[in-house]
């Protein structure tokens, strides 16, 4: 099972091409074409990122190992429960060990593609606000996982099972040298972060009484990364750091530009009713 299906170039130029199509569709009067097709080249160029620092992860695993053990260790020392005692609960239910594996490799993208196209299309003004989050959490996370940690299914001291290869269903394919790209990428992990993302999205704009059953999308997915031994619950926490970072961001971005706005207004001369000249005829 891939579902990592462009490298990062195929990506880069797809999205160089959907950018020049918005360009030609808003030339051509085509606004709202033009609008989708900028979105989609966003999305796009974020996948090749991504891509791209996933190819640069892999170095430096010995390290790598290093810092996997000191997050394993740290988190027995402060009393974290250990995912090897949940993967063990799972691995005896074949059935939900390769629907963990799934949801792992196809939901993540599905279920905030998904998001971005309904918040797009029923919820205009609340689409950047979220688009902008997605870029600022995951830009982060990826400087971060420019240091290359290995996951638990990677970490000899863990005795946790790969259940991905285990069962074929693996979305890493061998690289330079040998290695895996993004194998190397444990911390923080992009998967919590969007998933929190869509649920904090879903809740914040939907008013329907059922919308608290996004809620569902993360508690999954922070079990299946676990179950999986694709991350530590460090990874997760630092992930949701990131996101609450970036949350922060834009708040004081928006505060900002709000008071420099109320100085604009301040500033700009009024006429006094009394001051109002009266022409003579």
């Amino acid at each position: 099972m891939q579902n990592l299906t462009l490298s990062w170039q195929s990506a880069g130029a797809l999205s160089v091409a959907v950018y020049t199509g918005s360009l030609l569709a808003r030339r051509a009067g085509r606004a709202a074409v033009g609008l989708v097709l900028r979105e989609a080249a966003t999305v796009v160029a974020l996948f090749a990122v991504w891509q791209f620092a996933g190819q640069l992860s892999v170095m430096g695993t010995d390290d790598a190992v290093a810092r996997g053990q000191w997050i394993w260790d740290t988190e027995r020392r402060l009393g974290f429960p250990s995912e090897a005692a949940l993967q063990r609960w799972f691995l005896p239910h074949h059935l939900l060990i390769q629907g963990a594996n799934y949801y792992y490799a196809s939901m993540h993208f599905g279920v905030m593609i998904a998001l971005l196209v309904w918040l797009f299309l029923r919820h205009r003004e609340r689409y950047p606000w979220v688009r902008t989050t997605l870029v600022l959490v995951t830009a982060m996370s990826l400087a971060v996982q420019l240091i290359p940690v290995a996951p638990p299914r990677l970490l000899p001291v863990a005795g946790m099972v790969d259940t991905a290869v285990q069962y074929g269903q693996s979305v890493y394919g061998a690289s330079v040298g040998g290695l895996q790209a993004d194998s190397y990428s444990a911390m923080p992990s992009v998967h919590v972060a969007w998933c929190v993302l869509v649920a904090v999205a879903v809740i914040k704009v939907s008013r329907s009484r059922w919308r608290w059953l996004i809620l569902l999308h993360p508690l999954v997915t922070v079990t299946v990364v676990l179950v999986t031994a694709n991350h530590y619950w460090f990874d997760g926490l630092a992930a949701v750091a990131l996101l609450l970072f970036s949350y922060l961001l834009q708040w004081g971005a928006a505060r900002i530009v709000l008071r420099r706005r109320t100085a604009r207004a301040r500033s700009v001369p009024t006429e006094r009713p009394d001051e109002v000249s009266v022409p003579v005829s």
